[in-house]
């Protein structure tokens, strides 16, 4: 959720810094602050935007070259500059990710000791400790090292100590922490984007991982034991380029527009039509362990989560085993069953949400067989899960998923046939026909977009809406609960997504004429049921937007409002069905002036429970 950076070599620290922080400001934050080692350490804090400590920066700059910087999303304490990030105690300055669940007795020990508290946070613990340390004689790292000793909890720190004013120490567990490896300089951060510009050269640290930075060099070892190891050096195929807006507005609707290409980049190198196979490397169970298994359990939170419930149809259908969703952050608090006849699939777009890959690790000690669905290669979940296929999204900036959502249900496509084919339940003429489906479904998406270059027009008629209902059936259930997220996610405009055939359960009670109901409708399977639901709401005088085909006269004769779709199949559905969904939500934000790519209270990666 905060944003870490550092920085060891020849550049102005802080300029390096605060570039880095922006481009993790789509990580959600309240306040933010540097410190750069120049003879002492120099602390600059300010809270709101990034642009503030920007401002306070050109006004009285700070010389140096290394440095520590981060934006922070209140956990502990108000969003206060005295609460911001870095925190300096005596010659030591740290950043921290995450939360010390030991907090209050480690600060009532140090107050005892003497030490006085300046602000409200748990971070500052570990100044307390490492500076403690520090003054002995002992060398930053030790210090370090002895720290994590005491602490208990989820973080990633960096460190500075003034009287080694060449060197940046790191340590992580359960927070998400990379390092970029440049030439004559070294960089720390919680995620790809805050260093792509300089380097593409990353080591993914392990939790339990401590590192010593300098300028030409790191060295790793296992704070518990002070063994020093290896870790490999992977090269990032994303552009710097690919982390910008690229002329538009937001990042949000370039991360729309960019679906197309990311479903393409999801399947390419993964299909034969010709044999109507699945080739996903990664993801390495054998038929005769497919065979063993009673149930899979898919796991994830927000979007993720809907994609799962997508997830579950295709698996289902194609391999007729069972397949629960379950919320990741209920799943260990109820004793969950499952054993080695169970295949636990964890969804996450980051691969460091907090609570999805804690449920992932209880999984494996009860004896489960684990995999996951990540676009971050190296991240922590596909670390853990020895089974992963990986999404082509590309960095998403924007904190409301679009491009993730959409490749996490091609992935799942892919798994569906990849099962089934293995496990003789999808023949080699069905796996030829749902791969020709899925391979046409990126043009069907751009078809979707320019389809769709009214919808600020239809968004303009509902600007007053502060409630609205999204109804769907079937695999578009899972959109309608998407489409209603974005709406409350970047508008703030109150919406709830229900399977259609709930209406009549409670839901129409809502429906007059000033709250408009969205309806999943393009043809298929559950079509006239559905239709039977939107003619409900319309003779209640509620206003009806109805996504459907295009070419469907019918459907536009019985809407208010219109959001066409090129036709498809109902497997393919919904990945063409959210698009104008997507792009309602978009406008109805952007038309209101909400801060679209940070919306309010938000953050991209839950990287604390």
């Amino acid at each position: 959720m905060c944003g870490i950076i550092g920085y060891v070599g020849e550049q102005e620290a802080a300029d390096v810094i605060v570039e880095g922080l922006r481009r993790l400001e789509y990580r959600g934050y309240d306040s933010a602050g540097v410190a750069i080692v120049n003879g002492d350490i120099r602390l600059r804090r300010a809270v709101g935007k990034l642009k503030n400590l920007a401002k306070s920066l050109l006004a009285e700059p700070i010389s140096g070259t290394v440095g520590i910087g981060h934006t922070r999303w209140a956990t502990h304490g108000r969003p206060t500059e005295p609460n911001a990030h870095p925190h300096v105690v005596g010659r030591v300055a740290v950043v921290h990710n995450g939360i010390i669940e030991n907090h209050l007795e480690l600060r009532a020990e140090l107050e005892a000791d003497g030490h006085v508290f300046s602000s409200e946070t748990d971070t500052e613990i570990f100044s307390h400790l490492i500076d403690r340390t520090v003054q002995t004689g002992v060398s930053l790292a030790d210090a370090v090292q002895a720290a994590t000793s005491s602490v208990r909890g989820a973080y990633a720190i960096a460190v500075l100590d003034q009287a080694d004013p060449s060197t940046v120490v790191v340590a992580k567990q359960q927070s998400p922490l990379i390092l970029g490896v440049g030439d004559g300089e070294m960089f720390c951060a919680s995620d790809i984007p805050a260093i792509l510009s300089h380097t593409r050269d990353v080591v993914f640290l392990e939790d339990g991982d401590m590192a010593v930075l300098t300028a030409d060099d790191f060295q790793i070892r296992r704070f518990a034991t002070g063994e020093a190891i290896a870790r490999e050096t992977t090269r990032v195929q994303w552009s710097a380029v690919a982390a910008e807006k690229g002329g538009y507005k937001h990042f949000m609707l370039k991360e729309i527009h960019e679906q197309a290409r990311a479903i393409t980049d999801t399947i390419r190198g993964r299909v034969s039509l010709e044999s109507g196979d699945v080739f996903a490397e990664g993801l390495e169970l054998s038929g005769d362990e497919l065979s063993a298994l009673r149930r899979i359990i898919i796991i994830a939170c927000g979007t993720s989560w809907h994609a799962a419930l997508v997830g579950k149809h295709y698996i289902e259908q194609a391999t007729r085993i069972p397949v629960e969703v379950d919320l990741a952050s209920e799943f260990r608090y109820r004793d969950p069953i499952v054993d080695a006849h169970t295949l636990v699939i964890a969804i996450s777009q980051s691969g460091e949400t907090a609570d999805t890959l804690a449920a992932l690790k209880e999984s494996q000690r009860r004896g489960a067989k684990t995999a996951a669905i990540v676009n971050v290669i190296g991240s922590s979940i596909a670390r853990a899960a020895g089974n992963v296929l990986y999404t082509h999204a590309g960095p998403e900036i924007g904190v409301a998923s679009t491009k993730a959502f959409t490749t996490q249900m091609t992935a799942l496509y892919l798994i569906a046939v990849h099962f089934g084919r293995a496990l003789g339940t999808v023949d080699a003429d069905k796996g030829r026909e749902l791969l020709e489906a899925l391979v046409a479904v990126p043009g069907e998406v751009t078809r979707a977009i320019e389809l769709n270059a009214g919808v600020r027009d239809i968004a303009h008629q509902y600007l007053a809406a502060t409630s609205a209902l999204y109804l769907g059936r079937g695999l578009l259930h899972p959109i309608a609960l998407e489409g209603a997220l974005k709406l409350k996610e970047i508008s703030y405009i109150h919406a709830e997504g229900y399977a259609a055939g709930e209406m009549k359960h409670g839901p129409i009670a809502l429906v007059d004429e000033h709250t408009p109901t969205i309806v999943a409708a393009p043809r298929g399977p559950t079509f006239e049921k559905t239709c039977s639901n939107l003619q409900e709401v319309a003779a209640r005088h509620g206003q009806v937007i109805v996504v459907g085909d295009e070419d469907d006269t019918t459907l536009q004769g019985l809407s208010d409002a219109y959001l066409p779709i090129p036709k498809t199949t109902p497997w393919t559905a919904p990945l063409v069905s959210v698009i104008p969904l997507q792009l309602l939500a978009y406008h109805l934000a952007d038309l209101k002036g909400t801060d679209i790519d940070q919306p309010r209270n938000l953050a991209k990666s839950v990287t604390v429970e």
